[in-house]
């Protein structure tokens, strides 16, 4: 009788190691695309609130583009492209320009409703009581729209997390890749 073989191997340290790693790689790439976004699409939510010709034109336009592409096809056209302009981007740095420019164009939105969301009395009063613009935005508008955005912003941060899973079509090794790799080869789902 032939022995046999055995093609699948338990769940050991190394895997949980691995499993550590890129748990790691996501909270990576999912941080820091959504601090850059976050602060960008702030800037770009008061671009289109002041609502500049230029802005409205030009910013809006390509924000819906943005929004409105799925992220996995932005994924693919990005990386595959970029090299045609000479620029040489990994997985990690591709799959990070493309979920900041994603969260950017989401808390957009988020930013311009939570700046509308501050009455115009309020901001006429701040303003007679001699606030400079400047000032009505950092004492006024920037406290109460916080709180009025709050939610939607935890809403886009949680989905941009969620999202980073679609990294891993360019070859980035994050949480959920890893737990298929580690399925495939262990054959134990439940404990992964």
């Amino acid at each position: 009788m032939e022995p046999t073989i055995s093609f699948f191997s338990g769940f050991g340290r190394q895997d949980i190691l691995f499993m550590a790693e890129a748990a790691w790689r996501t909270l990576l790439i999912s941080t820091i695309s959504i601090a850059i976004g976050t602060i960008l699409g702030a800037i770009f939510g008061w671009l289109l609130y002041e609502g500049r010709i230029w802005a409205t034109l030009f910013l809006g336009p390509v924000l819906d583009a943005f929004r409105s592409v799925p992220l996995i096809i932005q994924l693919v056209l990005f990386y595959n492209f970029v090299p045609i302009i000479g620029l040489s981007l990994d997985a990690f740095q591709s799959g990070l320009v493309i979920l900041t420019i994603y969260t950017a164009s989401l808390v957009a939105n988020v930013a311009r409703g939570g700046i509308e969301s501050v009455g115009k009395p309020m901001r006429r009063a701040a303003r007679s009581l001699g606030m400079s613009y400047w000032q009505d935005l950092r004492y006024v508008v920037l406290p109460i729209g916080t709180r009025a955005v709050f939610p939607s912003w935890v809403g886009v941060v949680l989905g941009v997390l969620k999202d980073s899973a679609l990294v891993s079509v360019l070859g980035y090794v994050e949480l959920l890749r890893a737990s298929q790799i580690l399925m495939t080869r262990t054959q134990e789902p439940l404990l992964i």
